[in-house]
């Protein structure tokens, strides 16, 4: 099946169908998409947002690391995304350092200081050494819901027990053998140092987009805070890996990038993944 796009300027079409999942895909402000979609629809919001470096990636211009430049960019963004997510829904943004503090205020003004559940650390590896401080080598995922009646599949992301914890219980009165242990896993903690970085020479999942992010840490957020046929959304598309993995979970998904070779990356994903 041949998927196509839409630039359809109202933004109201989809521009990608499927029979048993459906993919829309739109080249967009996001802000401007947003303000298209009905109040309460969307299950599951994750973004990788922009991170405030000042820099030119070649497919995107970052903005810069000024307060006021940051706060007039995702103030009316993150009232949109509060409002066009379901009071059951959850949220997931993804940035660095440079404007954690400043998001984070304004995600507790706008989605409730109460309603904050995690400050997820993702550890990457890479090779650059800095003599002068500790080189920065994590994301940070502000994880926020809009109620305390939220989707969160614990069993459906646990991981393996390490070997020391298997031989702690294996020696201990509570029960448990090594094999159960192995079987039942644990849920993650909010340091997430297994989904590796997406080397984009190196990597075999790599689409050539500069910030690719890996599938397996987006898979962990989705099947954590979704299910099957529902709604997820990713405003900030990039190299369209949220997409595929929906498509790939069987979740229904939307979502929208200023820059039409992020779009056109995308589709070539879904369809490749597709045929």
């Amino acid at each position: 099946m041949t998927i196509e796009s839409t630039n359809d300027n109202n933004n109201t079409k989809p521009a990608i169908t499927y029979s048993e999942c459906y993919q829309q895909c739109f080249c967009s402000d996001n802000l401007e998409l947003m303000k298209t979609i009905e109040s309460n629809t969307i299950d599951l919001i994750y973004c990788d947002i922009l991170y405030g470096t000042g820099k030119d990636f070649m497919d995107y211009k970052d903005l810069y690391p000024m307060r006021e430049i940051i706060e007039a960019h995702y103030l009316p963004r993150l009232k949109e995304m509060h409002r066009v997510l379901k009071i059951t829904g959850s949220i997931y943004l993804q940035m660095d350092y440079r404007i954690v503090h400043w998001v984070r205020c304004m995600m507790d003004d706008i989605f409730g200081y109460g309603n904050f559940r995690n400050e997820i650390i993702w550890h990457y590896r890479t090779m650059k050494n800095d003599t002068k401080s500790f080189k920065e080598k994590h994301d940070n995922i502000l994880f926020y819901n809009k109620s305390n009646d939220y989707t969160f599949n614990a069993d459906d992301v646990r991981i393996e027990h390490t070997e020391a914890t298997k031989k702690r219980y294996k020696r201990a009165k509570s029960g448990f053998t090594q094999g159960e242990l192995k079987d039942k896993g644990k849920i993650p903690n909010d340091v997430w140092d297994d989904c590796y970085l997406v080397n984009n020479q190196f990597t075999r999942e790599s689409v050539g987009y500069a910030t690719q992010k890996p599938k397996a840490l987006i898979e962990r957020i989705i099947k954590a805070s979704s299910n099957e046929g529902d709604l997820v959304a990713d405003f900030y598309l990039g190299s369209g890996t949220t997409a595929e993995v929906c498509k790939d979970l069987n979740r229904n998904f939307i979502g929208c990038d200023i820059n039409p070779r992020a779009v056109e990356i995308t589709l070539k994903r879904l369809n490749n993944a597709r045929s």
